[in-house]
């Protein structure tokens, strides 16, 4: 089969190779899904670059995320799941081998259902920006009649967050950066968009909430804007964290203290079982109501991986950026 790999950690251009390799074949409980697409994450960027964690095996496919076909299953599988359209979670996460292949064999659990209305494209973009948001969101039970504060609502992870917020009875708020993403963020249901270049953030949200602030803050960065939640969270609220930009973040003590705030902290990676299972039903069940809008931001071929690894460490594309297979 046909796949992308590296053997060291550095430069996407450098490191990464695209070549053949053998075809995996499920074990016991698994399935072996023939891959139409891969999405590609920050985090499957950084460890490539070592910058989250270093080589664990000898030879990296990468890319957690991605779509396709049960073509085969193994020992205690139910054969009806072969031809099933499914959506991969965890692919690479203490495992050698991701999505960035032709195939891949993994735990039957970790392919999930995919709609037949959700496009292969789509489906590559579940595994982490949709769990993410979906859990992010419904961390902290219902939001019906809610305000929350979506950090950064052009991300992949926010643009999600956005809609689940929306669908359960929130009024959302979120930041950005410039036009272009203040119209990707309306275009997925937000409510108010803070351009935090050319507004005071803290004194957009107070206007807007009538001086009590946020519900709730999903936040993708808090060593960055921990500062701003003083000016933005209400009494009471509640901060979820599932981003980091650096190694330590100051959060100031004496506001969380004197306001009993909350600062939830998540990886999705490690959701536990009920938790995953929750999650996945949510993102399913908006996709099965046709609720859920998805963006595309950039979509190459397998041999183009070096260059899609860029353009996410750049940030040079609104939306996932997505390998076909």
């Amino acid at each position: 089969m046909r796949a992308a790999y590296y053997e060291a950690n550095g430069a996407a251009r450098d490191v990464l190779v695209v070549g053949d390799m053998d075809r995996p074949e499920p074990a016991a409980g698994e399935v072996r899904v023939r891959l139409a697409t891969s999405g590609v994450n920050p985090s499957d960027v950084k460890s490539r670059a070592g910058s989250n964690r270093k080589m664990a095996y000898p030879r990296v496919v990468p890319h957690s995320d991605g779509a396709g076909t049960i073509e085969a299953v193994g020992a205690g599988v139910d054969p009806g799941r072969i031809g099933e359209r499914v959506w991969i979670w965890n692919g690479q996460w203490r495992r050698p081998f991701g999505t960035a292949a032709e195939f891949i064999a993994l735990p039957a659990i970790q392919a999930a259902h995919l709609p037949d209305g959700t496009s292969f494209e789509a489906g590559a973009c579940l595994g982490i920006p949709a769990l993410t948001a979906r859990h992010a969101v419904s961390i902290d039970g219902p939001v019906a009649g809610q305000s929350i504060l979506v950090s950064g609502g052009a991300g992949a992870v926010s643009h999600y967050a956005i809609q689940f917020a929306k669908a359960g009875g929130a009024t959302v708020l979120t930041t950005v950066s410039g036009p272009e993403k203040a119209a990707h963020a309306t275009a997925a249901g937000a409510d108010h968009v803070i351009n935090y270049r050319q507004e005071d953030v803290g004194a957009r949200v107070q206007e807007l909430t009538g001086g009590r602030g946020v519900d709730r803050v999903i936040e993708l960065d808090i060593t960055a804007n921990a500062r701003l939640l003083p000016g933005v969270l209400a009494p009471r609220g509640t901060v979820v964290v599932y981003g980091i930009g650096g190694a330590e973040a100051a959060l100031p003590a004496p506001f969380c203290l004197f306001t009993s705030a909350t600062v939830k902290f998540f990886l999705v990676y490690e959701l536990t079982a009920a938790e995953r299972e929750a999650a996945v039903a949510g993102v399913n069940g908006m996709l099965a109501a046709g609720r859920l809008v998805h963006a595309i931001g950039r979509t190459l071929p397998l041999e183009r991986i070096a260059e899609a690894h860029e353009l996410v460490e750049q940030g040079a594309v609104i939306g996932n950026v997505v390998l076909t297979l």
